[in-house]
């Protein structure tokens, strides 16, 4: 039988005396797009780091492809879209560096690009159409066309399962559209996706399942369910009947 592309299991995480993520339980399937949907401070980054590897769990189990994350990172079968406050902009790195840092896990340990790997990074950039700007220096892109350069990353490293953390946020709507059509090609293409987003409008377009998220998962269902107004109040404090913020 086949591991779920990811499964998060019981993961509860503290910062001193703050709970972070209470008992989280999730899984997700290869070929699957999950909008992770929540307030700011819910926990959402926390759980990607937690599934990256980067945040250890005070109890629970992340699985990925049925491995563990720090396997997942080696092997590249896990790839990260950071928000964009986690980047330092002005670090001396071109678009072409960045996106080839998707190939590290697939060059030993010279790290040392082959021919295969420059034309994974080709092929990665013209996808997201930014060719022309593979040289530019990454803080020099707008907003939109950075995140189009970390989602390349993330195709150039054939990740099997993709993170992004806010991804619309603060993009033109070209970009929007451009990572949107690409990240339905990746999960036709069998790759899980698990994107945190605030774009409820464009979230049955984009997803094919979404989780309400506080600490915890709220609810687990298809996109037209979450978006129902007496669920997103789970997660938003809405008072239903009178549309105040509670």
């Amino acid at each position: 039988m086949t591991a779920p592309a990811l499964e998060v299991g019981g993961v509860s995480v503290h910062y001193g005396d703050v709970l972070a993520l209470d008992r989280v339980s999730l899984t997700l399937d290869a070929g699957q797009v999950c909008g992770l949907i929540g307030i700011n401070g819910s926990g959402k980054s926390t759980l990607f780091k937690t599934i990256m590897g980067l945040v250890r769990p005070d109890s629970g189990t992340v699985r990925i492809d049925g491995g563990t994350p720090s396997a997942a990172r080696r092997a590249g079968l896990v790839g990260y879209v950071p928000q964009s406050e986690d980047v330092d902009w002005d670090f001396p790195i071109s678009v072409r560096d960045v996106v080839m840092m998707g190939r590290y896990g697939r060059m030993g340990i010279t790290r040392r690009p082959r021919g295969q790997d420059r034309d994974a990074v080709d092929s990665a950039l013209e996808r997201v159409e930014l060719t022309a700007f593979a040289e530019r220096q990454i803080g020099q892109l707008s907003g939109g066309q950075r995140k189009r350069a970390f989602v390349a990353r993330g195709i150039a490293q054939e990740a099997e399962v993709l993170l992004l953390d806010e991804p619309f946020a603060g993009v033109d709507t070209r970009s929007q559209a451009t990572m949107t059509r690409l990240l339905r090609e990746l999960a036709g293409q069998g790759v899980c996706i698990l994107i945190a987003t605030h774009d409820l409008g464009s979230l049955p377009e984009l997803a094919d399942e979404a989780v309400l998220f506080n600490r915890r998962v709220l609810l687990h269902a298809t996109p037209e369910e979450i978006i129902r107004p007496e669920n997103l109040a789970l997660a938003f404090g809405i008072e239903t009947g009178t549309g105040a913020a509670a």
